[in-house]
């Protein structure tokens, strides 16, 4: 009788923590649907949303990132970000934006930071390491995308290395 009530118990427990689960989504998805939290991800991580609180105490920054096409969006960075935090942010952003239209889609990031740069007041935000105040980025300021390309030292293009598998094999014959 006893293994019958356990058993019994168990089957509740599970439901409960069933319902407990779906009650608690159905809450999520009603606040996120709210306007006033129009700004959190659908599903946002923990970074996002002390990012999105910070934001509104003040210590955070909400930036306007330009690109090329004419169209923006905007980003939430800490007030003491780089502008590596900067582009991991746009970074995320752009996932979420892409794969809300289209679904899953792959995107080059070593292409597009290789072939364009972010611009504040005709600033390039190159250095990765230095903050965005040292460009005089601040709450609602502007970003652009650039295009930019790296120039060679020697001005020349590179040589391109032959890759030569089979080049110790002839040796041998």
């Amino acid at each position: 009788m006893e293994s019958g009530a356990k058993e019994e118990g168990k089957v509740l427990g599970y439901n409960s923590k069933k319902v407990k689960k779906v009650a608690i989504l159905s809450t999520l998805a009603a606040l996120l649907d709210d306007p006033i939290l129009a700004d959190v991800p659908k599903k946002p991580s923990l970074s996002d949303v002390d990012t999105l609180i910070n934001l509104e105490l003040g210590s955070a920054m909400c930036i306007s990132i330009f690109k090329l096409d004419g169209t923006s969006f905007d980003v939430a960075v800490m007030n003491s970000a780089t502008v590596k935090d900067l582009k991991l942010a746009i970074k995320k952003k752009v996932i979420e934006l892409e794969q809300s239209k289209m679904g899953h889609r792959h995107i080059s990031w070593r292409h597009v930071w290789a072939n364009f740069c972010l611009v504040h007041h005709n600033g390039k935000l190159l250095d990765d390491d230095a903050a965005l105040h040292d460009f005089g980025v601040r709450n609602n300021s502007q970003v652009h995308f650039l295009p930019y390309v790296v120039s060679k030292g020697s001005g020349r293009h590179s040589k391109r290395r032959k890759h030569r598998f089979f080049h110790g094999l002839n040796k041998l014959s």
